[in-house]
């Protein structure tokens, strides 16, 4: 049996506008990332009902619901990818600049939402880099983008893509590292 295709950005834009969420999609993704890297499980909730989402539409389908219950199982396998195969989810490079730094953006701020969702003492297990990337991604979230020079602000946004794909892996790495002080071993 072969490992389904990944989800890519526009199916799940795809499902965001057949379920009618307030978010967009890769405000959503964010939030599961988040969510899961704070060691947050939806156990048998679906995702939306563990990240406080409700659809405007009347029902899920069989299909959408699938399609998310995948992209669970696949955020968390990225996350974790000791080939540091994670990426974000937002649009692709051939979209408009603007689209994808405010993309960035939503990611940012639905990480931490998802994050603050995860249980309460993710953020006592972050070392002192992993606070600070939080706060860094805060920042990011907060941020309104004024573009002025395609070629630097495509390069600018690179660099802050990098950051946030690799501060997401290692705030999910923090927090997944078994609690040496819990291992029931006395010094």
């Amino acid at each position: 049996m072969t490992a389904p295709e990944p989800i890519g950005y526009d199916e799940l834009d795809d499902v965001v506008v057949s379920l009618r969420l307030s978010i967009p999609a890769s405000e959503l993704h964010g939030s599961l990332c988040g969510f899961l890297a704070a060691s947050g499980r939806p156990g048998k909730r679906s995702v939306l009902n563990a990240l406080h989402l409700e659809a405007g539409s009347d029902r899920v389908s069989e299909r959408d619901q699938s399609l998310l219950d995948q992209l669970v199982s696949q955020s968390e396998q990225e996350l974790g990818d000791p080939e540091l195969g994670f990426e974000p989810l937002v649009p692709a490079d051939d979209r408009p600049l603007p689209e994808r730094a405010d993309a960035l953006v939503d990611w940012c701020r639905g990480f931490l939402g998802g994050f603050g969702l995860g249980g309460p003492d993710a953020h006592k297990r972050l070392s002192d880099e992993g606070k600070e990337i939080l706060g860094d991604l805060g920042a990011i979230a907060s941020s309104t983008l004024d573009f002025t020079n395609e070629d630097e602000d495509e390069d600018a946004l690179i660099e802050v893509h990098e950051f946030v794909r690799m501060g997401a892996m290692l705030v999910f790495t923090e927090c997944h590292i078994p609690n040496p002080s819990s291992s029931g071993t006395l010094h």
